[in-house]
């Protein structure tokens, strides 16, 4: 996606060859108009996939997802990274290892608000090793549902986290794809936001 590639080159910031800093316009502080094209642009990428939710990872993944879902006309359900008290009945939950922060977490899937009918579209800022993917895709199978996609604003190329979601068999599209990093270097991968797919 260009103006996201554009808005990276221009104002993202590399710290060192795993880290990109975006916190200026992505998860600091989110521009409504960038995130409605964001939304967009993945509601046009996935409108023939029969999605009747859209599945995100508090609290980064936010403000693309809910722009998603709203180009989709259809709901955005937040996975929770804590355990809620209130939610204890019916509810799903799976372990995530975080690669930037380095620690693990706990998902939370209220079931009440997921069923098998649902064909689910998951959305999330970064994909680095996949282990959010997975277990946000851990949770919809727990509850039953089905994954029509994964869809991701920056894909870190260089680390393993699509073909870890490819290998099960998962469709990814990125709307840019990081081909290397390093202290105030960023390439992206050319013509490649969706290679492999």
């Amino acid at each position: 996606m260009k103006l996201l590639e554009e808005r990276i080159l221009a104002e993202g910031t590399a710290i060192d060859e795993n880290i990109l800093k975006v916190d200026g316009f992505i998860n600091h502080q989110v521009e409504p108009e960038l995130m409605r094209a964001i939304g967009k642009d993945f509601a046009t990428h996935f409108k023939d996939k029969g999605i009747t939710k859209v599945v995100t990872i508090e609290s980064s993944g936010i403000a693309p997802a809910l722009m998603t879902a709203e180009a989709m006309g259809v709901p955005l359900l937040i996975l929770k990274k804590s355990p809620s008290k209130v939610l204890n009945a019916n509810m799903f939950q799976t372990v995530v290892t975080s690669f930037t922060k380095g620690s693990s977490y706990e998902l939370t899937l209220a079931g009440h608000l997921i069923s098998e009918n649902d064909h689910v579209l998951i959305i999330d800022d970064f994909l680095a090793n996949g282990e959010a993917a997975t277990g946000a895709i851990r949770l919809i199978r727990k509850a039953h549902a089905t994954v029509a996609g994964v869809g991701i604003l920056i894909e870190k190329s260089f680390q393993p986290g699509r073909a870890k979601l490819e290998e099960q068999g998962f469709y990814v599209y990125s709307q840019v794809r990081i081909a290397r990093l390093g202290k105030g270097v960023i390439e992206l991968l050319q013509g490649e936001e969706d290679a492999g797919n």
